[in-house]
């Protein structure tokens, strides 16, 4: 996973030291080739120790492995799709397509590069041997999480998304070891969704969650955690671009599932059949 993803990832929930590393990090990436970590923490303005702390935030033991780490970034940078700005009342149609266009494929680029591999697969087996599978999401993610349960069931899988908070409490109160919830909340502190996945492990019960990147109350309980990529308040474009990322995440899983089951397949078939039967008639 990229550095900047990471930094970007985080960049909300970091002290103001922090913040202070973490902008120069992203605008003057390449000063950061040939300083030292007390160079660095003098041209930033914060101590050293915070230099070093930044540094174990983002997952790295220390300074020169965060160092070598933004080389790599840096050595690895493409020309990615970046975000064109906000869109304001002023904007033409044609300037609202193109920075609704640019703004989706940076979010999803970001959020395919947020998410490993193992994590995926590791999501699809639990999916995979659940007993039962309860998709919890409120708002917008509640949109999302009825998406993904009506795919999973065209799979053949016991799955349902309840948007009512208190029935999805109700329902997870009765889960048992095996069954999964698949927890969805773009800030990850949801109280609705922190209790009903505090109330899954309770049970010994899995869970799936689906995220910010970072410590949070929802993925911090998590069995498995994937994360979408959270905008800041003033570009998230009324959570449509929050609502792309997770959508990209559950497809990744049902596209994931339909490969490595023959069975789900032929259900799918077969389901997609019987629609289209009923639709011809």
């Amino acid at each position: 996973m990229s550095t900047f993803v990471k930094i970007k990832a985080l960049r909300q929930s970091l002290s103001s030291s922090e913040a202070k590393l973490a902008d120069f990090t992203l605008n003057s990436a390449n000063a950061i080739r040939n300083l030292s970590s007390v160079e660095l923490a003098k041209v930033v303005g914060v101590s050293q120790s915070s230099v070093v702390k930044f540094s174990q935030k983002l997952g790295y033991k220390g300074f020169p492995a965060f160092k070598l780490a933004v080389i790599d970034a840096l050595n690895d940078e493409t020309s990615e799709p970046k975000l064109h700005g906000k869109i304001t009342l002023s904007d033409s149609l044609e300037q609202i397509a193109e920075k609704l266009l640019s703004s989706k494929l940076a979010v999803l680029t970001e959020t395919k590069n947020l998410n490993e591999t193992v994590a995926i697969e590791q999501a699809v087996s639990l999916l995979k041997s659940a007993k039962r599978i309860l998709i919890c999401g409120l708002g917008g993610s509640a949109l999302v999480a009825k998406d993904f349960s009506y795919k999973l069931q065209k799979l053949g899988m016991p799955a349902i998304a309840e948007p009512d908070g208190h029935a999805q409490l109700a329902y997870v109160s009765t889960f048992a070891k095996g069954d999964l919830v698949i927890a969805i909340s773009e800030s990850g502190v949801t109280r609705e969704i922190a209790e009903v996945v505090k109330q899954a492990k309770k049970n010994d019960s899995y869970v799936i969650s689906v995220t910010k990147f970072g410590s949070n109350p929802v993925a911090d309980r998590a069995n498995v955690r994937l994360y979408s990529v959270a905008e800041e308040e003033s570009v998230r474009l009324s959570s449509i671009l929050a609502r792309t990322a997770q959508d990209f995440v559950i497809d990744i899983l049902f596209i994931a599932l339909t490969q490595s089951s023959r069975q789900g397949r032929k259900l799918l078939e077969h389901s997609n059949d019987v629609v289209g039967e009923f639709r011809n008639h």
